[in-house]
């Protein structure tokens, strides 16, 4: 069986799409997948499955939040071994191993990122300490004064790399990695 990570975008926010995480995995066990785990309330999911398909994983999932919670939610799949070479790539904790965790981020990209608005979003940190390099399936990001002040949401890297998206803080990241060992 292969361990994955599903990232729920957009529940438990605001007080919109609520699931209660026991009622979540109640689901994921209800469609066959085994030894689940929730972390925390925005949607966080590690679990197994002899489905070697990531997007029949999500499609399933997507049908099955809506199925029964009448939500439509964006889920991105992750096996373990793509979630850890995401964890180890990270370009700025391998330019600065002390880097304070509590500034990082990651948006996960659902697909290829177009880079065709790539400047527009360079000119929005000309003037800012926030950075963010795109690579392959994914968005690091460093905003040392804090995510809510930054402009780099998961709305912009959404429309401008024309993917669907989720962002976790290194922190969550680094427990998913621990959860799912």
């Amino acid at each position: 069986m292969t361990t994955y990570i599903a990232l729920l975008r957009g529940i438990n926010v605001s007080g919109k799409n609520i699931i209660k995480m026991v009622e979540l995995k109640q689901l994921f066990l209800d469609l066959g997948y085994h030894d689940v785990i929730t972390y925390i309330q925005s949607g966080n999911v590690i679990f197994k499955s002899h489905i070697k398909e990531s997007i029949l994983i999500e499609d399933t999932i997507v049908s099955g939040i809506l199925k029964r919670f009448n939500y439509a939610v964006n889920v991105l799949v992750l096996t373990k071994n793509e979630l850890m070479k995401i964890f180890n790539s990270n370009p700025f904790l391998a330019k600065d191993p002390t880097m304070d965790i509590s500034k990082l981020h990651v948006t996960f990209l659902n697909t290829e990122p177009d880079l065709s608005n790539k400047h527009q979003i360079d000119a929005l940190v000309i003037n800012s300490d926030d950075e963010f390099i795109i690579s392959e399936n994914c968005v690091y990001l460093h905003c040392p004064n804090g995510s809510g002040n930054s402009k780099l949401t998961n709305n912009l890297f959404q429309k401008k790399l024309n993917s669907a998206a989720t962002t976790r803080n290194w922190k969550t990241v680094t427990k998913l990695i621990e959860l799912s060992n």
